[in-house]
């Protein structure tokens, strides 16, 4: 579903993106692990086209991403769930929830993409009363869920999840990760997820890789990933200061 080939990015003299090779099959869930800066969001940020790869081929169901002629089509493959919640502040949670749906090429009928963000927010775990309050009268949990909710309304065939746990709480953070693996498998999507959390990693991937140098270290299976034998990969799963990856001190 998502392929990426020998991917190379650099801002002005930085090297970001120095050879990624990606694979991501129809229905799988792909986490990306490493460090800060490593690059994870711009490979997701190439994957949707936000940022042209200075080298390399990129093709989403086989299409090129470069070579999309329909952007609007193109992107309404896709949906998001971003790190800090990204809600609209000024109008009530349904509204946020529809969103795409109340405008562009997926648009419905005012009554009937209320009709979807209702469902889609029972489906998350919030009740019909929340979808008219505002973002901030939200809890941090609730507003993530909201975000989920939007993520999930347009029944997208890819969901993109930037570190889905951030800034929660570790029963939270269990109760988020569950519902992703449950909708992503009710859904049939595939997703690719960037995170810290080595408990997301194992809740809510199928397969792991792991972005460090502009390069993919090591990819596999879940259930693979402890076994591995990548230095870098065990340093970062295991958190420990001493290994390859330069720590400050």
């Amino acid at each position: 579903m998502i392929e990426l080939s020998n991917v190379h990015k650099s801002f002005g003299s930085k090297q970001i993106l120095r050879g990624v090779d990606l694979n991501v099959a129809r229905g799988e869930s792909l986490v990306i692990i490493g460090g800060s800066g490593t690059g994870k969001s711009v490979t997701l940020k190439c994957v949707l086209g936000l940022i042209m790869p200075d080298q390399g081929v990129i093709k989403v169901d086989g299409e090129d991403v470069t070579q999309t002629g329909d952007r609007d089509a193109f992107l309404a493959k896709f949906g998001m769930l971003f790190q800090g919640g990204a809600l609209f502040d000024s109008i009530p949670v349904w509204q946020n929830v529809a969103f795409r749906l109340l405008r562009g090429t997926l648009k419905r009928p005012r009554s009937e993409a209320r009709e979807i963000a209702i469902e889609k927010l029972r489906r998350v775990g919030l009740s019909p009363d929340v979808a008219d309050q505002l973002p901030a009268e939200l809890s941090g949990g609730m507003q993530k869920r909201v975000g989920l909710a939007r993520a999930i309304a347009a029944d997208p065939e890819i969901i993109f999840f930037d570190e889905p746990t951030t800034g929660l709480d570790p029963i939270m953070a269990g109760v988020i990760n569950d519902l992703i693996r449950e909708i992503v498998v009710e859904m049939g999507a595939t997703a690719m997820t960037i995170t810290h959390d080595m408990t997301s990693v194992r809740a809510i991937s199928d397969t792991v890789a792991m972005l460090h140098g502009g390069k993919i270290r090591w990819s596999g299976p879940v259930t693979e990933m402890d076994s591995g034998e990548d230095p870098y990969l065990q340093q970062f799963i295991t958190g420990s200061a001493d290994g390859p990856i330069e720590t400050l001190r």
